[in-house]
């Protein structure tokens, strides 16, 4: 089981109250809620690997150089994201927790955490569950390992499983063919603008069509008409050098650098007076004994 920790952790602030603090005043609420997704997590799946997956660069210089729009409507000042201001002081938190309980903790320098999963993803032996409410993780889906993505959207306790045949039903694509309808569709909430004048209709029409962009701009580039809708091959012909460039920018590495690390799910806390610390400074003793209750005996 692989987390998408900053998706879980923004999901836990915006859905507890600001309201519950530590002894010292300081808003607690996406530790609180994180403690308790991780435990519902793995009481449900009882994974036999844990790892949260952190964002060393959350705007990678390879994407902006690509796309200078990435991400850039984020940006506070410089590189850095804009962050709820109650929430910056709780992501030393979280990495103290997850390293106290012993939950492996990976981020890869000059990479998102959507990477450090899709170099998880490519490298593990056997079946994947990716939990995120990220969509862009959809394009690591495949039945044939399995890789599901347990999706957040409907809250924790009400994932969606994410399948190969889900992204058919859902998007009218191949259910491995994410990464190319989004690149053609575009997602402004990554600042990504996809062909001006294709939507979601027109992209699962092409993809459908021709099973790739690779395949698709190879047709268009050879001059066939055949399976383009209306007015399609003149918006994709000039939209040619973003189709060229926009791939490396929505599809996750496979082969981000990662270090050595035990992804084991503990059997007991790694460091239990760390633990014990953090319990009683931030008062995290209930969420805390609820997730060390889910670890295998």
């Amino acid at each position: 089981m692989i987390l998408d920790t900053p998706s879980l952790y923004f999901r836990a602030f915006y859905g507890v109250p600001e309201s519950m603090t530590a002894p010292d005043g300081m808003p607690i609420n996406a530790v609180r809620g994180l403690i308790d997704m991780i435990a519902t997590l793995v009481r449900k799946y009882r994974p036999d690997e844990l790892v949260a997956t952190m964002d060393a660069d959350w705007r990678p210089k390879f994407r902006v150089e690509a796309i200078p729009t990435y991400k850039a409507h984020r940006v506070a000042y410089g590189n850095t994201e804009v962050v709820p201001e109650a929430l910056v002081p709780q992501l030393p938190v979280i990495e103290q927790m997850l390293d106290a309980v012993g939950i492996a903790r990976m981020e890869s320098a000059g990479y998102e955490a959507d990477d450090v999963i899709g170099t998880l993803t490519h490298q593990a032996g056997g079946a994947v569950d990716i939990v995120t409410g990220d969509r862009d993780l959809f394009q690591l889906v495949d039945d044939s390992r399995p890789v599901r993505v347990l999706y957040t959207a409907r809250g924790i306790r009400n994932l969606q499983v994410v399948d190969e045949a889900f992204v058919t039903t859902k998007y009218g694509i191949p259910g491995r063919a994410y990464a190319d309808f989004a690149t053609l569709r575009g997602d402004p909430s990554d600042g990504l603008p996809g062909v001006s004048g294709v939507g979601e209709k027109t992209a699962a029409s092409l993809i459908t069509r021709f099973g790739s962009l690779e395949a698709l701009l190879a047709a268009l580039d050879a001059g066939v008409t055949d399976g383009f809708p209306a007015g399609a091959r003149t918006k994709l012909a000039a939209a040619r050098d973003y189709l060229r460039v926009a791939p490396k920018v929505v599809e996750v590495a496979p082969d981000a650098p990662l270090p050595a690390a035990d992804l084991a799910l503990p059997a007991k806390p790694r460091d239990p007076e760390a633990l014990v610390r953090l319990a009683d400074h931030y008062d995290l003793d209930s969420p805390l004994n609820r997730l060390l209750d889910t670890l295998p005996k």
